[in-house]
């Protein structure tokens, strides 16, 4: 929710007068350097935590993160400059970027493969709320104007979530691979049995049988050595640069759908394109935000039926053709085409939710191996951040100058993301993590032969995780016409 809220709030208050009052009336320019030095944060964070995620942990690193957030929301809340604002705004982004790495890498590492999707999609949607909430802030906080604190109020309302997040943090467990990786494997067990449910103890044989999977993995790697960049950059039998790129890709896929095109500055969107009010086009952002906050939802019920391969097809294509009709309605300019051009607006949010959002944060970390998922995370989450920059930094300039022709660039973008999906992305749905790494070991860069979703599944009572044959088979025929 506080990624969600980060990504807003500056949208919700840079159009009210007391903001552009304190900050001499920031031009299109120095907008888009106030809101894109954040996502510039964010990658210097994200390359840091490579840094640090083996050493303190995931629940460590994320620590770490969140009091870098937390001088980071100070020094914004009481900025009396345009300095002190880009400042302020990169701190921020850099502990974020932290805890972007983290928090997808801790989940998937802690989840079962049957319904690691799904759970995944409640981070999309709490995600997707935090725009709205944000948004609505910034219309109450309007009620404030012309003081200051119109403005400061909303963005030191980041500080609540980040005392929750420091509260919760020393409750939950840490994730069981980093544990197992660092010989802590009684700790392990006991997560493994904390995570399957209050019915499950550390002798149950699924519980030894998946602590017993995760040390073998780890312990096959440890033989190799511990991981360098030149590693991470080459192929090898675990295919490790083909993951990078592989895992990269969904990251880059959401930034240049033109999301946060719209998403960063959608009440200005709509005062800039179409000439609403202040006030309306912040209800209607609001209102927006609150749909995409529900339809989000969606995946949780069939992400892991569909798998991830569909999702992101189905959602690229229909997010090109919302762009499309973005641009239409904004060349021909009616009055009536004005307000299909805010309910294609709406629609493409939704689509978005309902594929790009949930695949792209939870891909890379459920395809690469253990030795090297830190890094190359790292590397995907930082993809993601330079072309949020990119695209947050040419956006107010580009609703004045290309004006409808920068929806057909979205458009021509996101119609490319449905080949290169379904040519080379193998599907990860009810997957362990052990076993893409063997779909990685059994296939060579170039077409993927895994298109459906795997076959694990929980069954019966007594909560076994089961392995059905066809899984088997599939690797071993694939071994069989792979070259030694």
């Amino acid at each position: 929710m506080l990624f969600g809220y980060d990504q807003g709030v500056l949208g919700a208050v840079i159009g009210l007068s007391s903001f552009r009052r304190d900050f001499n009336d920031p031009d299109r320019n120095q907008e888009g350097i106030i809101a894109g030095i954040y996502d510039i944060g964010c990658f210097v964070g994200a390359i840091l935590a490579f840094m640090t995620a083996d050493r303190l942990g995931r629940k460590g690193s994320i620590c770490v993160g969140s009091w870098i957030m937390v001088v980071g929301t100070i020094l914004q809340t009481s900025a009396t400059e345009q300095i002190q604002m880009i400042v302020s705004r990169l701190v921020t982004g850099a502990g974020n970027g932290m805890n972007t790495v983290n928090v997808p890498i801790w989940q998937a590492e802690s989840f079962k493969s049957h319904n690691r999707g799904a759970m995944l999609i409640i981070q999309s949607a709490l995600i997707a709320f935090g725009h709205p909430l944000s948004t609505f802030m910034g219309l109450a906080s309007r009620q404030a104007e012309p003081s200051s604190f119109g403005w400061r109020w909303p963005i030191a309302f980041q500080g609540v979530f980040l005392i929750l997040i420091l509260a919760c943090l020393p409750f939950l467990p840490e994730s069981p691979r980093w544990l197992v990786q660092h010989g802590r494997v009684e700790e392990a067990t006991e997560v493994f049995a904390r995570l399957a449910g209050k019915d499950a103890n550390i002798t149950d044989a699924a519980i030894l049988s998946e602590r017993d999977d995760v040390v073998a993995s780890v312990e096959e790697e440890k033989k190799l050595g511990s991981a360098s960049w030149g590693e991470v950059f080459t192929e090898g039998p675990n295919r490790n640069i083909s993951r990078v790129l592989l895992g990269a890709g969904p990251y880059m896929f959401n930034q240049w759908s033109g999301i946060n095109s719209l998403a960063y500055f959608l009440p200005i969107t709509f005062e800039r394109n179409i000439h609403l009010s202040t006030e309306l086009s912040l209800i209607i952002a609001g209102v927006l935000g609150i749909q995409y906050f529900f339809v989000s939802w969606l995946p949780y019920f069939f992400i892991e039926k569909v798998g991830r391969r569909q999702m992101l097809i189905w959602s690229s294509a229909a997010c090109s053709f919302c762009m499309v009709m973005i641009a239409v309605m904004l060349k021909i300019g009616t009055i009536p085409c004005q307000w299909v051009f805010v309910a294609f607006c709406f629609i493409f949010f939704d689509v978005f939710s309902l594929g790009i959002l949930p695949v792209s944060w939870m891909y890379a970390s459920e395809i690469m191996p253990l030795r090297t998922r830190n890094k190359g995370v790292a590397l995907g989450v930082s993809s993601h951040w330079l072309s949020n920059f990119v695209v947050v930094y040419v956006t107010p300039a580009a609703i004045d100058n290309l004006q409808y022709k920068l929806y057909i660039i979205w458009a021509v973008l996101n119609a490319s993301f449905v080949p290169i999906t379904w040519l080379w992305y193998p599907e990860t749905a009810r997957r362990s993590l052990e076993d893409m790494d063997e779909v990685f070991r059994h296939e060579r860069f170039g077409l993927t032969k895994t298109r459906s979703p795997g076959t694990r599944t929980k069954e019966g009572g007594d909560g076994v995780i089961r392995r059905r044959e066809a899984d088997v088979e599939i690797f071993a025929d694939e071994g069989k016409r792979s070259p030694s």
